[in-house]
């Protein structure tokens, strides 16, 4: 799912930079590109929130029999490299990360149907109507708040609705921090729905930082957007 996720993101970052006006080819060779360090930075911040698990064992990091990452480690990491990447690609750095927002967006939904499917990333227990029998950290069955689904649902929002407000938006890069602001919102209320491990506080890495997503997003559009 993670694959097919990344191939129709690509896609859908091809159809909006020719919406765009932004040359499609060098776009497509930067998102290509830009799909090392997503992954990459991604799978390192969840070694590092799993650290004792992968001490005893450093080469289950980079193996490619183990699963785990967390997108949030992706973001840095992404941003900067393409600052150079961008620059020599000759393309417009706020266009182009408005394009590669649809590319986030489309990649997150399946990759969140994939979560579902892997029996990852699940929800706490529940007896609502919205709860489905999942497995949870130790396998065990039961009803729980299917949070993958959600954020599948609410990714799948976002990218309506910035469809929508592309074109009503006052200065390249604008739609970018909407969609991060609007996804960190998002998670930060899931996050409180998913299952916790044993001990762990209510307020986690994730809270933090989709609360300074949030933030600092905010904080750039106000800066930017024209008095």
């Amino acid at each position: 799912m993670l694959y097919l996720g990344l191939v129709a993101g690509i896609v859908a970052g091809d159809i909006a930079a020719h919406a765009a006006g932004i040359n499609p080819l060098r776009t497509y060779v930067a998102l290509v590109i830009l799909t090392i360090p997503a992954l990459l930075g991604s799978r390192l911040l969840y070694v590092v929130l799993h650290w004792p698990v992968y001490r005893e064992n450093p080469r289950r990091i980079l193996s490619r029999g183990e699963s785990g990452g967390a997108q949030y480690g992706g973001l840095p990491l992404i941003l900067l490299t393409s600052v150079p990447l961008l620059a020599g690609l000759h393309l417009p750095f706020g266009a182009f990360w408005d394009v590669a927002g649809f590319t986030i967006l489309v990649t997150m939904i399946f990759g969140r149907v994939g979560c579902l499917l892997h029996g990852c990333c699940g929800g706490r227990p529940s007896q609502s109507r919205l709860a489905m029998c999942l497995p949870g950290r130790q396998g065990v069955c039961e009803k729980r708040i299917p949070t993958q689904l959600l954020e599948a649902a609410w990714a799948a929002m976002l990218l309506v609705g910035a469809v929508a407000v592309w074109r009503r938006l006052f200065f390249p890069g604008a739609l970018f921090l909407v969609i991060t602001a609007g996804y960190a919102f998002g998670r930060l209320i899931l996050e409180s729905l998913r299952e916790r491990e044993p001990a762990a506080r209510p307020f986690n890495v994730f809270h933090g930082l989709s609360l300074a997503l949030v933030m600092l997003s905010l904080a750039v559009l106000a800066v930017r957007w024209p008095k």
